[in-house]
């Protein structure tokens, strides 16, 4: 026999072992590259990963304003089309304002009449102030009379006495005491009629003061009646502004439904403005994310309608309850049986859009995750 055919059939070849060596070192190489992925993914759990929170239940949200009328009347023109960008204070809506004008105009003219009653009632109150003070001198002027005719009878009676002495000693005679005595009943008169004419007086400055005080009351009303007409004119010339509806806020004209010529009502929807440039994001977290989640923290932000590309945010506020708290119908679980459900708490975040990058509509669903690792600005400081 041969030396081939006395070699072992199970003795391995060079070639082979050469194979075996070869696979080992895959494995080996596959369990090291293995375990060192495990290791950076471990690593980005725990120095990453485990910090990030993340949900898919948030949207695009703005406030968004629903225009509608003040006033009513019939739509004279639509300034705006669907779509249209505009700026704030532009003209959206026309009204027609013949209406409105007349009554303004008719305000105006009754707060002009009021104001003429009020110079009007001025000059009464002034004339009847000089009244009093013209009563009040002619009221000195009697009380003056009055002492004098009172000094001019106590004189004619010191002389009806003396001659009436006179004429019981013969030392004048009876005609002279008769000339006396009708003196002294004339000086009596005369201060009779200066008390009656002074208490004439004192009725009348009395009367010039009530004259008076009728004449700032009639002031008074007056001024109210002043205010009462500029209310009105104010009101409406508010009125007549009010014929034009600017846009409250810069953005985009939606939801338009009113027409050239058509009747509109007080807060009837005719169109609304949605300010798409401050549109934010509403991001529904459950209760268990909230724990590190602090107002100020970056947030990354992927658009649906935008694969593959992600923007930045920052978390602004928390909402002060849950949804639940805020729905139409709340559950209330003291009754039946308790089902625990894990409630959902909204947080407003900000979008840091680039100047010249693609438009985010509000309702659009984006993918939230936040970085719970940085601080709050606050705690930075």
């Amino acid at each position: 026999m041969n030396a081939a055919a006395q070699t072992h059939p199970s003795t391995p070849t060079a070639e082979q072992a050469t194979l075996r060596t070869r696979r080992r070192l895959l494995y080996s190489a596959a369990a090291c590259l293995g375990v060192l992925a495990l290791l950076a993914l471990a690593g980005y759990w725990f120095f990453t990963g485990r910090y990030l929170e993340s949900t898919d239940d948030a949207y695009i949200r703005a406030d968004w304003v629903a225009l509608s009328s003040r006033v009513a009347g019939y739509v004279a023109t639509v300034e705006v089309e669907d779509d249209q960008p505009v700026e704030a204070g532009a003209v959206l809506v026309r009204l027609q304002d013949r209406d409105y004008q007349a009554r303004r105009d008719r305000a105006r003219a009754a707060e002009h009449q009021a104001q003429a009653a009020i110079d009007a009632a001025r000059a009464r109150r002034e004339l009847a102030v000089q009244r009093i003070e013209q009563q009040a001198q002619a009221t000195l002027k009697a009380e003056a009379a009055v002492h004098s005719a009172s000094a001019e009878r106590r004189r004619s009676q010191l002389d009806l006495q003396r001659y009436q002495g006179l004429v019981r000693d013969e030392a004048a005679t009876t005609q002279r005491l008769e000339q006396a005595l009708a003196a002294a009943n004339q000086a009596k008169a005369v201060e009779q009629g200066a008390k009656a004419a002074w208490r004439e007086q004192q009725a009348q400055q009395r009367m010039a003061k009530a004259g008076a005080a009728q004449a700032k009351a009639d002031l008074q009303q007056h001024l109210a009646a002043f205010e009462s007409a500029r209310a009105e004119r104010r009101l409406a010339e508010q009125d007549a502004q009010d014929t034009v509806l600017r846009a409250p806020v810069a953005g985009v004209v939606g939801k338009r439904h009113v027409r050239a010529g058509q009747y509109v009502v007080p807060g009837q929807p005719l169109l609304a403005v949605v300010p798409v440039a401050q549109a934010y994001v509403v991001a529904n977290y459950k209760e268990t994310q909230l724990a590190r989640m602090r107002p100020g923290q970056p947030v990354q932000v992927q658009v649906d309608s935008f694969p593959g590309q992600a923007f930045e945010g920052h978390v602004a506020s928390f909402s002060p309850a849950s949804g639940n708290v805020f729905a139409l119908l709340p559950s209330d679980n003291a009754t039946g049986n308790f089902t625990k459900i894990v409630q959902r708490f909204a947080v407003r975040i900000l979008l840091d859009l680039p100047v010249n990058g693609p438009q985010i509509l509000p309702g659009m669903s984006v993918v939230t995750t936040v970085d719970t690792r940085t601080p709050e600005p606050a705690d930075a400081r």
